[in-house]
């Protein structure tokens, strides 16, 4: 091949070569702990010439096992980093005795890879890293590193797995040193146009690097559906590209898996197929029952599957298999669901009213809709062209606002029953809307279209009767049931329960007003967007479905000027502490996350400070929640109102008073900042820190 590194596949190697008997050492202690063993691999990458600077190879190796633990099964551990300290794609390797933690299920790793690669490393050098990786799957490559009894020996024993060297003979070479720059997808038997009653299996392996993970996933899958004999056809998505599996196979496929800790590529691809979603890493130590699951799901009607499109941005993400769900969470997810597909409306809708405040008045609400019919823009109103478009403005939002009970409902239910559960869903939330239940009402109505909708699917039907089912059938029994339960049982004792709730919140003042702005801002600042942040996101969101627009200061619009203030809060804070007040308790590369975090803080993406959580969360999270019970107690004692969602500073013009809402910003932000500092300066934490990537950067995981 060319200076990335390898000639033609069985060809020696030109360049610099991976691995050198100066990187290798053979039973040694390299200390107690796995920080430590990184470390010493790590000085020895440097001092060879490798790596420009050793604390910078080990922090981001480091970050890497933080992030998630490289420990594998049968001893072996592969902490990597892809780092621009690196200056030749290098392996440094460590058979220890006694061996180390690295946080496999069966126990301490007694042979230890450091894999580093250059942050702008070349498609050849990452799939000759890419190899070692596989090869770690293989018993006869463990066995003969183990055995060796010279540095030489390991040295010749990794180049000829990875490529870099000839084989002695045939026999002397381990299995499975097929990986190519581009690669292939990973087969386990020829695939023919009919695969007969083995179930076929098609999975993508994926990781943040795409070094180590991906295809060690990728090989653990294969060897598994030979085990069970399933066909199993694996894509790895790896930094040095990937094949993309036939689409004539897919299209026979019985199931997928996804196990990936990243986006997948396409993953339309295969929408409709019954799916299990999990971690890379559980591709891995799992793999068996990972093909079991599948096979699985590929006879089960009410498996997950993968849909169309990823509208809510979660369809090609990592996350669990939902068929191990509890029952809290698959409801939390029923309504997340709904939620998600309600916000663009609620985004759109209030910034659109509050556009119309702005461009024609507080008066908007009394006017808008006479103006828009005696009008146009050729003949405009008294108050002239802003008051025109203001109510425009204002009516289109007020529309947009109109749908957000009924596209909750619809794709609750969506959630439940898949497509036939939309048109029950979205039926039951306009009745719920009839009736006066509100958001409350909708939620109650989209879960029972969707279960309804999900019972009628399951019934069998005579083959005749099964095209008419999801078009006819379901919606018509679905809308008839859901609907009227909600209108003669359901509907009028949850409209009084809205009315209840509505008059309560309404009636906080002073103390009790100032209470719930600190819990929603404790709340806030709790995860950073994980599970407590985001139900009191979907607490305000939910309440603006049923607020009213004609009075903009009614206590959803303080719960949503409280909720996004205080979310800004954490990014904003650790900005202030890391750039501006004290430079020195943060590293180089915190700092660097401290300029990024000033625009997140200020656009409110509360992520913006994980980064800093994820290194040192016994400070920062404290001092976060802190400040934001700050924040949201002055956000309530100045009555700061938000008609909009999202956007943070960027949709001031929704946010009344806005002096208010900066007051509030600014004196929880410093209030965290200082608090960080101060926990900084005078409460040390044991265990070492390490640091993150810039926020904006490749991560370093796998």
């Amino acid at each position: 091949m060319s200076e990335a590194g390898m000639s033609a596949a069985g060809t020696p190697h030109e360049g610099p070569p991976t691995i050198t008997p100066e990187l290798v050492s053979l039973d040694v202690d390299l200390g107690l702990d796995k920080a430590a063993v990184i470390r010493a691999l790590a000085e020895r990458v440097a001092a060879q010439g490798r790596a420009s600077d050793a604390g910078a190879l080990f922090d981001a190796a480091w970050a890497r096992e933080q992030t998630d633990e490289t420990g594998l099964p049968g001893g072996i551990a592969i902490p990597h980093a892809k780092t621009a300290a690196v200056t030749v794609p290098s392996l440094a390797f460590a058979r220890l005795a006694p061996g180390v933690d690295f946080g496999a299920e069966d126990g301490p790793a007694d042979l230890v890879f450091l894999i580093a690669a250059p942050a702008d490393a070349a498609e050849a050098h990452l799939a000759v890293l890419s190899k070692l990786a596989r090869n770690l799957m293989q018993d006869d490559f463990t066995s003969a590193l183990r055995a060796a009894k010279t540095d030489a020996e390991v040295v010749s024993i990794v180049r000829v797995a990875i490529g870099e060297e000839d084989a002695p003979a045939p026999a002397a070479a381990p299995a499975s040193t097929d990986a190519a720059p581009i690669a292939e997808p990973a087969v386990i038997a020829p695939v023919t146009p009919e695969h007969g009653s083995r179930p076929r299996i098609v999975a993508v392996t994926a990781c943040a690097t795409g070094i180590a993970h991906t295809y060690m996933a990728a090989d653990a899958l294969t060897a598994a559906g030979q085990k069970a004999d399933v066909e199993v056809i694996v894509e790895p998505q790896g930094s040095s590209g990937y094949k993309a599996i036939d689409p004539a196979i897919i299209a026979g496929a019985d199931a997928v898996i996804f196990a990936v800790d990243v986006d997948v590529r396409e993953p339309q691809r295969f929408a409709g197929k019954p799916v299990i979603r999990t971690t890379v890493k559980r591709g891995i130590d799992n793999a068996d029952a990972l093909v079991a699951e599948a096979v699985a799901a590929a006879s089960d009607p009410t498996a997950d599957r993968v849909p169309a499109s990823n509208a809510d941005g979660s369809t090609a993400t990592a996350s669990t298999n939902t068929a191990n769900e509890s029952v809290g969470a698959r409801i939390k997810r029923w309504l997340l669901t709904g939620v998600s597909y309600m916000i663009p409306f609620v985004a759109g809708g209030g910034l659109l009213i509050a556009l119309g405040f702005l461009l024609a008045g507080y008066e908007v609400t009394d006017f808008a809709a006479t103006v828009i019919i005696d009008n146009s823009i050729v003949d405009l109103p008294e108050g002239g062209l802003g008051q025109y478009l203001g109510s425009v403005a204002f009516m289109i939002g007020a529309t947009s606002m109109g749908f957000l009970v009924p596209v909750l409902a619809g794709f609750i239910a969506f959630a439940i029953a898949d497509r036939p559960g939309i048109a029950p869903g979205f039926v039951a939330g306009a009745v719920a809307v009839l009736m006066g239940a509100g958001f409350i009402g909708g939620m109650v109505g989209g879960v029972l279209a969707g279960f309804i909708a999900w019972w009628i699917g399951r019934i069998p039907a005579p083959r005749w009767l099964r095209g008419l089912m999801p078009v006819v059938i379901i919606p018509l029994v679905g809308s008839i049931f859901a609907s009227g339960l909600m209108v003669l049982l359901l509907g009028r004792p949850i409209a009084q329960l809205v009315i209840w709730l509505s008059d309560w919140l309404n009636s906080l003042t002073g103390a009790s007003a100032i209470g719930l702005g600190i819990i929603l801002g404790l709340m806030m600042c709790f995860d950073l967007g994980g599970p407590v942040n985001k139900v009191a996101y979907t607490f305000a969101t939910a309440g603006l479905a049923a607020a009213s627009t004609s009075d903009i200061y009614s206590a959803p619009y303080l719960i949503m000027g409280a909720v996004m203030c205080a979310g800004m809060v954490p990014p904003l804070a650790m900005a202030l502490a890391s750039t501006v007040l004290a430079r020195r308790r943060f590293s180089q590369v915190e700092r660097e996350n401290g300029k990024a975090a000033w625009l997140l803080g200020a656009a409110f993406i509360s992520e913006g400070a994980i980064p800093f959580a994820a290194v040192d969360p016994l400070r920062v999270i404290p001092a976060s929640m802190l400040g934001g019970a700050v924040t949201g107690a002055l956000s309530m004692a100045f009555g700061v109102s938000s008609l909009a969602p999202h956007g943070g500073i960027f949709v001031f013009f929704a946010i009344n008073p806005i002096w208010g809402f900066l007051i509030a910003l600014i004196a929880g932000t410093v209030v965290a900042a200082f608090a960080v500092v101060g926990l900084k300066t005078w409460v040390r934490m044991r265990e070492p820190v390490a640091e993150v990537a810039p926020a904006g950067a490749v991560p370093v995981a796998a």
